[in-house]
C-alpha cells in the first residue's frame, strides 16, 4: 500500500510557536536520518489524523513531499492530546534503502475459522502478540506477518519461531531465541466449567437423596417408637 504525506518546511520554533501552529491546524514535526541535517516541518493535522488510523501507516514507507522534493520516510513516534483529536508532535526518519531498519509490523491471523479445533471442536484461539519486531531491508518491509492458523489442533501453542517470514525479513535475535507464543487454541473456561459441572451433580445427587431418605426413615422410627410408648401407657 501506497501512501503519500505532505509536509511543509517550519521556520518558527519553540513552544509558543508549535501551540499557534496547532491552532491554525497543522502538526509540527522532524525528520532525521540517512546522514542528513534534522528538519523541522509542519503537516496539515485532518491529513495526518486519516493516517494515523490507517495500520499501514505504522509500518510502511512513506513517500513524502516536502518543499518541491521527495523522501522515504518511516514513522517513528508521535504525541497526541491528552484527551483531544490533535496531534502535538510527529516524528519520521528517513531511509537509506542500503541498510536494514529495525521496524514493529503487526501480525493478522488467517484461516481460524476453518481450522477444526474451532469449527468442530468448540475451541478458542487467543491471540497472545499481535505485533513483532523485524529487521530488513527497506525494500522488503511487509505492511504485515500472517499467521496461518488452518492447521492448528486443540491445546496447540504457535510460537514465533512457526511463522513464515517473508522474504528478506527476520525477527529481531531476541525474540528469534526466546521463541515466544503467539496464539494458543483451547476449549473455552465456561464451557469446560459446564461440562465438569454435568458430571459432578449425578454423585452428589445420590449422596443427598440416600440422605433425604435415612432422614425420613429415622423421623419414621422415631415416630412409631412414640406410637408403641402410647400404647403401653393406655394398656396400664
Amino acid at each position: 500500500m501506497k501512501i503519500e504525506v505532505t509536509a511543509f518546511p517550519r521556520k518558527q520554533q519553540g513552544t509558543g510557536a508549535s501551540r499557534r501552529l496547532r491552532n491554525s491546524g497543522r502538526a509540527p514535526g522532524i525528520i532525521y536520518g540517512a546522514d542528513k541535517p534534522v528538519a523541522t516541518v509542519e503537516l496539515d493535522q485532518a491529513a495526518l489524523l486519516r493516517h494515523l488510523k490507517l495500520e499501514a501507516f505504522h509500518a510502511s514507507i512513506l513517500d513524502m513531499t516536502l518543499d518541491g522534493g521527495k523522501e522515504r520516510v518511516l514513522l517513528r513516534d508521535f504525541q497526541m492530546h491528552p484527551w483531544k483529536s490533535l496531534v502535538l508532535h510527529v516524528d519520521f526518519q528517513r531511509i537509506d534503502p542500503k541498510k536494514k531498519i529495525h521496524m514493529r509490523v503487526p501480525l493478522h491471523f488467517m484461516n481460524q475459522d476453518v481450522s477444526d479445533a474451532v469449527k468442530f471442536e468448540g475451541g478458542v484461539v487467543n491471540h497472545i502478540m499481535n505485533d513483532i519486531e523485524i529487521h530488513c531491508l527497506p525494500d522488503h518491509l511487509p505492511e504485515y506477518i500472517e499467521v496461518d492458523l488452518a492447521g492448528v489442533k486443540m491445546n496447540d501453542i504457535v510460537h514465533l519461531n512457526d511463522l513464515k517470514m517473508p522474504e528478506g525479513v527476520e525477527p529481531m535475535s531476541k525474540l528469534k531465541a526466546d521463541n515466544p507464543p503467539v496464539a494458543t487454541v483451547h476449549v473455552p473456561k465456561a464451557a469446560a466449567a459446564e461440562e465438569e459441572a454435568a458430571a459432578a451433580p449425578v454423585t452428589e445427587i445420590t449422596g443427598q437423596v440416600q440422605a433425604e431418605e435415612g432422614a425420613a426413615a429415622a423421623a419414621g422410627g422415631d415416630k412409631e417408637k412414640k406410637e408403641e410408648g402410647a400404647a403401653k401407657k393406655e394398656g396400664k
